[in-house]
């Protein structure tokens, strides 16, 4: 196997199986390299049919766990000599009102939606900096800007706690090395299967109102790693109901 480094950006894509994960493969499949990275290898396998390219790269791992979140970046290298993209975008939700959280619903929303990205971020950092160049897109929510559903009151929560985590990675790492980037994308409500999914259940996300499809969102990400700009949302007005909210507590943001 070749290891001339890729004419094309090479984007490490997590939780790809399904959802914006899968909806982003589809997007950037004709113009970049891909390395996809999900828990069930047959549901990458039939992405990869899918998109009718046969050079994309699939890993099957565990991205809770951080050794095999080490093993995505050695096998991207080996496979392409240089990583570009790292998109975090795995996430779960959960229902359950906070007066009723138990410690495992907390160490459930943390261990998924916070360790996950940040694993990934320390695990392509290194290749970054000797690079001098890197991206890092954490796929955040509406609901770590505006905590308006009680019944995801811990993910909102963690989504939160990835937002200051994302903004304070930036800080530290620009300050020796400008050129690598981190953002945070905030979506609303998507119709996939991350309600259905959500911890205890909870009402199906493709069946709410004022949503928006995965394809819409993928767009965006594509979008954002053309413009490298740190803090996107998916969908206009929504930082404008960000604002509101911080203003209906009496804030002058």
């Amino acid at each position: 196997m070749s290891n001339t480094p890729p004419s094309r950006p090479v984007v490490v894509i997590t939780g790809a199986s399904s959802g914006i994960g899968a909806a982003l493969a589809s997007r950037l499949a004709p113009t970049h390299h891909l390395v996809l990275v999900a828990r069930r290898a047959d549901a990458l396998q039939a992405l990869v049919a899918s998109l009718g390219r046969a050079d994309v790269v699939t890993v099957a791992a565990d991205v809770t766990v951080r050794s095999e979140v080490e093993d995505v970046v050695e096998t991207a290298l080996a496979r392409f000599s240089r990583l570009d993209v790292w998109v975090n975008n795995v996430g779960r939700g959960i229902t359950r009102p906070p007066s009723q959280l138990t410690d495992a619903d907390l160490d459930d929303m943390m261990t998924v939606n916070v360790k996950s990205a940040l694993y990934g971020m320390q695990a392509v950092l290194p290749h970054f900096r000797l690079m001098g160049r890197g991206h890092v897109i954490n796929v955040s929510s509406m609901l770590g800007r505006v905590p308006m559903a009680t019944f995801r009151s811990a993910y909102s929560g963690a989504k939160h706690f990835l937002n200051a985590l994302t903004a304070n990675m930036r800080t530290e790492v620009q300050e020796t090395h400008p050129d690598i980037q981190f953002s945070l994308v905030s979506p609303g409500v998507v119709r996939t299967a991350f309600g259905a999914n959500a911890l205890h259940g909870g009402p199906d996300s493709r069946a709410l109102p004022n949503s928006q499809s995965a394809d819409e969102v993928a767009d965006v990400i594509a979008q954002l790693i053309a413009d490298r700009r740190p803090d996107v949302y998916t969908r206009a007005g929504m930082a404008e109901m960000a604002v509101g909210y911080l203003r209906s507590l009496g804030e002058d943001p």
